[in-house]
């Protein structure tokens, strides 16, 4: 009787032993998952903003805020959003994530892509307008002067300054064009220029109501040596009275010689 009270009352001992084992590790378990809770976030999810259209740094702070980071992973150009700005962001906004989570954005070009500007004297004025919308930029405003050659392309500028073919603009750049309107019925002087490189003499002309016509080199340029070459001859010559808007045949060389001996010879003319 003595025996079964004895093993009876270890049974109670190991069973409350085990409970109290039992309950210990249950704790520890508890203040384990909550710990790597606290220390990982885990289960606080957070909703993205929407960062798009916001410049970098303003994007930062916004994330930032709400305990996210921010890495630029790649660059694009855009016309539909400011230079600069967030142009997609990924995970996207409103999608749910943790805390400490890297949001990953494309943004767009801080400065405006580079364009060439190419050839658009003698073309018709609704071609260069079209050229022009194609590769990006903006026609500031047309000025109509007399030419023998109606809606054609005479000269392009910006800030009163002529434009060649090849020079780099900025995308959305406005230049202005100069479009023949037809011959006048005023008449003018030609002005001499013989001497002169090939665009400040189309400008002269220009100036005077007149046009640049055939344009002929006595050897054939490269694009290194073009803006070498000066006007030696002139049809009409100075002097010469005509209607607006008529048209000036150049020659051009890069013998100096050509050119001393064609002034002279336009001098004498003039002199006779």
């Amino acid at each position: 009787m003595v025996k079964k009270k004895e093993t009876t009352s270890r049974w109670k001992i190991i069973m409350i032993n085990l409970l109290i084992a039992l309950l210990l590790a249950a704790v520890a378990i508890v203040i384990l998952i909550f710990g790597l809770r606290s220390y990982t976030q885990h289960g606080v999810e957070i909703e993205v903003p929407d960062i798009t259209q916001l410049y970098l740094e303003e994007a930062k702070i916004t994330l930032e805020a709400e305990g996210l980071h921010i890495e630029v992973i790649d660059s694009t150009y855009s016309t539909k959003v400011p230079l600069g700005t967030i142009v997609e962001q990924t995970p996207a906004a409103g999608s749910k994530v943790k805390n400490g989570r890297t949001i990953y954005v494309i943004q767009n070009a801080q400065m405006r892509r580079p364009v060439v500007l190419p050839e658009l004297r003698d073309m018709s004025l609704r071609q260069a307008q079209a050229t022009l919308a194609t590769i990006g930029l903006q026609i500031d405003s047309i000025v109509y002067e007399p030419s023998t050659y109606r809606d054609i392309v005479l000269d392009i500028r910006k800030d009163d300054m002529p434009l060649d073919a090849g020079t780099r603009l900025e995308e959305g750049c406005a230049i202005y064009l100069i479009v023949g309107k037809g011959k006048g019925t005023e008449d003018v002087t030609i002005p001499n220029v013989v001497g002169r490189p090939l665009d400040e003499a189309r400008s002269w002309l220009l100036s005077h109501a007149l046009t640049v016509g055939l344009v002929q080199y006595d050897i054939p340029p490269t694009e290194e040596n073009k803006l070498n070459y000066i006007v030696y001859s002139q049809e009409p010559a100075s002097g010469t009275i005509v209607v607006e808007g008529t048209s000036v045949n150049l020659k051009l060389s890069m013998d100096i010689e050509k050119t001393v001996t064609a002034d002279n010879e336009q001098d004498e003319e003039e002199f006779f």
